[in-house]
């Protein structure tokens, strides 16, 4: 989705993921001050060794059944692509997906102890955030009181290097932009010019929004629906996004003591950031102009969000995770000072604040709950990574040849 958790950390506020179906995906989060960074750039830097045997983590039935599932509709992404975390190999898992397609969901944690060892990336130290899928107002077509246009991907926001940078240091992808007029290379519209008007009668508008400062925190989710006064529900998710700097208001807000414990200040959740900005609506729309990062949508069809990977997320089994540090589709095993956030999750999203080792971002679903546990998530504990078996000897064995 993310798909950047909500949010993660409400240090970024709004610092988690984006449910991008393989794309970029932009930074979204609600939740409490976010790990330091790591210069740590994939698991086998960080370290990896061997875990508890998975029988002894004591997985629940119903837990390690919906994880099953997850892990089922992630097996095109294993058993396709490379493993950018270096851990594993594609055929790695072969056994287990093949064995996953007639494996009884009620006998899921006998699965995961027959296929899987777990793994231990650095001290396994855990932290975690939240993420959900926001339901605001909103409507296909424009009416009275639904004037926020949900814009879909515009055909001038193209990637490409300036002028004036040399070929010699055109490494990587080049940058988002746009041309202007005279044929020259430049940035794309940010957020206070796309919100005064500068994409406006081009036929973009995939649906309206009733309120601008819910649609600015469905845009940090990356994903969400819209739901219309006749009560069509419409799902939207991450298109693109402008190629602008993301700011996380939370951050600035903490900064500058508008949020916090004190007397006087706002409570640092999500719920305590949208009630300063209702209050102050210039100051709270300034704030919100300070992230000049935009987010475009399409709608979607199935049953739910999409992930990084491509499949819908799941309520209380998807987890975001830095793929450098986590194999995409890997199930993960969570012991955190949150209880609701403990158990088995399948790693199938990532997000913009979701980086370095043991970094997690947890999906709610939609609705209130979801919103109240995501919007409060920040936990730390321990963390497992779940890999085929036989993938940490031979992971030790590469360290020794090393």
């Amino acid at each position: 989705m993310r798909r950047w958790g909500i949010l993660a950390a409400l240090a970024a506020l709004l610092t988690s993921c984006t449910i991008v179906p393989g794309g970029d995906r932009a930074p979204r989060p609600v939740g409490p001050p976010v790990a330091p960074p790591t210069s740590v750039t994939s698991a086998a830097f960080a370290g990896v060794r061997a875990g508890p045997a998975v029988e002894t983590l004591g997985l629940r039935q119903d837990d390690a059944g919906m994880a099953l599932a997850a892990f089922l509709e992630s097996c095109p992404r294993l058993l396709g692509h490379r493993d950018a975390s270096g851990l594993t190999y594609p055929e790695d898992w072969r056994p287990a997906c093949e064995a996953a397609r007639t494996w009884p969901y009620d006998r899921g944690a006998a699965f995961f102890a027959r296929f899987f060892e777990t793994a231990r990336v650095g001290d396994g130290a855990a932290f975690a955030t939240g993420y959900f899928e926001p339901e605001i107002r909103g409507s296909r077509v424009r009416r009275p009181g639904y004037d926020v246009p949900v814009y879909g991907l515009p055909d001038d926001l193209v990637r490409a290097w300036p002028d004036d940078v040399p070929e010699s240091e055109r490494e990587g992808r080049p940058p988002l932009g746009r041309y202007d007029e005279s044929g020259r290379f430049v940035l794309y519209h940010d957020r206070a010019a796309i919100e005064a008007g500068a994409l406006a009668g081009r036929g973009l508008e995939i649906a309206w929004a009733a309120d601008p400062v819910e649609f600015f925190f469905l845009q940090i989710q990356g994903s969400g629906r819209l739901r219309g006064p006749d009560g069509d529900v419409m799902r939207i998710g991450y298109a693109g996004q402008n190629g602008r700097e993301y700011v996380g208001i939370g951050r600035v807000m903490r900064e500058r003591g508008l949020i916090g414990d004190g007397p006087g200040q706002y409570p640092g959740s999500m719920q305590g950031i949208m009630a300063y900005i209702r209050e102050n609506p210039r100051e709270g729309r300034e704030l919100m102009q300070l992230n000049k990062s935009w987010v475009f949508f399409r709608e979607l069809t199935g049953d739910g969000p999409l992930g990084s990977i491509g499949v819908p997320v799941r309520r209380e089994s998807s987890v975001a995770v830095d793929p450098s540090f986590v194999p995409y589709g890997a199930p993960v095993w969570l012991e955190l000072d949150r209880p609701e956030a403990n158990g088995l999750w399948v790693a199938q999203d990532t997000g913009g604040a979701i980086k370095g080792p043991n970094r997690f971002d947890t999906f709610w679903g939609a609705g209130e709950e979801a919103r109240r546990i995501a919007g409060g998530m920040s936990a730390r504990g321990q963390a497992l990574i779940l890999l085929p078996k036989g993938a940490v000897a031979r992971i030790d064995a590469s360290r020794r040849d090393r």
